[in-house]
């Protein structure tokens, strides 16, 4: 079974799309807060981060960026959440280490797909 962390805010956004994550048979592990998701991703070792960009306490921007610098963390596909649909906003999630970039809402089979891309994708790299 997969571990996903999910670093989201957005209290009914977290609820939401954890508990659909489960019912697909992910182990998900929650943050609320940028600095809470650096914590937990060196904690739990997940094998995937969903990140939402606007967080409080330490922005998703600069938590991808910190975690892509991390020698623990580095090797962690994460996923950017935004409400914002720009090209540039894309362009700047793939700029601070994010692998891919969704948005808001959330279309679970959309994302189910890239989750399944980045995971299938570390399994056969072997990464740890």
């Amino acid at each position: 079974m997969s571990k996903i962390l999910l670093v989201e805010d957005n209290e009914l956004n977290r609820d939401m799309l954890s508990r659909r994550l489960v019912r697909r048979g992910y182990d998900v592990v929650l943050a609320v807060d940028g600095e809470h998701g650096l914590a937990m991703a060196a904690s739990e070792a997940p094998d995937l981060i969903l990140m939402d960009m606007s967080l409080p306490i330490l922005d998703g921007w600069e938590a991808a960026r910190r975690l892509k610098a991390a020698p623990g963390t580095r090797h962690i596909p994460i996923i950017a959440l935004t409400a914002h649909a720009m090209s540039s906003d894309r362009d700047r999630a793939l700029e601070s280490g994010c692998d891919d970039y969704d948005t808001k809402p959330v279309e679970l089979p959309r994302l189910l797909e890239k989750i399944d891309a980045l995971l299938l994708a570390r399994s056969v790299r072997g990464t740890p």
